[in-house]
């Protein structure tokens, strides 16, 4: 008697443990290279067949949390043009775009398939008032490409690969990405390879571009580059170049440049964290430039125990 009680209780735990590891949420982070050359323009398809594959509840993006004013207020003259516009559209729309709460409630939970011309730019419209880049561009590509996506890459593979993605699972994107002290990561990285040409760390970043580039032939000419891109070989080589740490001297410029870079990836990965923890949801893509990836999983598994995070090429 007592050894069957003892077999119905290990049974019964095995299946308790096995329910809670299915119902964990996690987070899978995948790394693009933003715009890519003409030759390897295709290099986005075994990636966006993977994440199909994969068949995410989620997807996170590069983009600024439309309410994160710090990153706003530096991207209005920062150092994207596209941003720049962005925020002049979002800046007027806010001051004489008639918003209907109600409406848009409506037509963002339809599925993108069922929309119309006329839906479609509202949404567009409404997604720029609500300063939600994100989906504002999501549902530009929706406009300008329709349903069944671009016919020819457009080399930029974050939009390939992501508004392919969300079209396919017919998911809006969520945005997580933080540029509040960007403004001061650019200039400490020209200081600090002003710094570099002194001390020989610029040698040493020169080899390293050059291994990555050579490692990346072969790979390129098979359509593995997002596959070769996501080796942890190649995401730890590209976190040490945006990190700084392939110099010889932790130099003023380098020192500025790494703490700006570790304090963007924390606060992107609490964007991300605090979503995904809300929404209860278990399957989260997130599709980020690949240098990030490295300290995004480093950040989310120090502080968020609670969620599995997972490497494209580990999963």
């Amino acid at each position: 008697m007592k050894t069957q009680i003892t077999l119905i209780s290990i049974l019964f735990l095995s299946i308790f443990n096995i329910l809670a590891q299915k119902q964990q949420q996690e987070i899978l982070i995948m790394g693009t290279m933003h715009t890519v050359p003409k030759i390897v323009k295709k290099s986005y398809k075994p990636m966006l067949r993977f994440a199909k594959k994969y068949n995410p509840e989620a997807i996170y993006v590069e983009s600024p949390m439309a309410n994160d004013t710090i990153s706003w207020e530096y991207l209005k003259e920062g150092w994207s043009k596209n941003y720049q516009q962005f925020y002049k559209l979002s800046d007027s729309l806010q001051k004489n775009f008639n918003f209907n709460q109600t409406k848009f409630n409506a037509l963002s939970t339809r599925n993108l398939q069922d929309l119309n011309a006329d839906e479609i730019d509202y949404l567009i419209l409404s997604y720029g008032y609500k300063r939600d880049n994100g989906n504002y561009e999501l549902l530009s590509y929706l406009k300008k490409h329709g349903i069944k996506g671009a016919k020819k890459p457009t080399r930029h593979e974050d939009g390939d690969l992501t508004y392919k993605l969300a079209i396919h699972q017919n998911l809006k994107v969520n945005n997580m990405d933080d540029q509040q002290t960007n403004g001061f990561y650019h200039p400490a990285w020209t200081k600090c390879v002003k710094e570099g040409s002194k001390n020989g760390s610029n040698e040493i970043g020169s080899k390293i571009n050059k291994q990555q580039y050579n490692a990346a032939k072969i790979p390129a000419i098979f359509r593995k580059l997002g596959k070769h891109t996501n080796k942890r070989k190649s995401l730890n080589a590209l976190h040490k170049m945006s990190s700084f740490n392939y110099v010889t001297e932790d130099t003023e410029g380098c020192l500025e440049g790494r703490k700006y870079w570790n304090e963007r990836n924390m606060r992107m990965a609490k964007n991300i964290a605090s979503q995904v923890l809300e929404s209860e949801k278990t399957r989260n893509i997130v599709i980020v430039g690949a240098s990030h990836v490295i300290g995004l999983e480093k950040e989310l598994k120090a502080n968020y125990p609670n969620l599995k995070v997972i490497l494209m090429n580990e999963y």
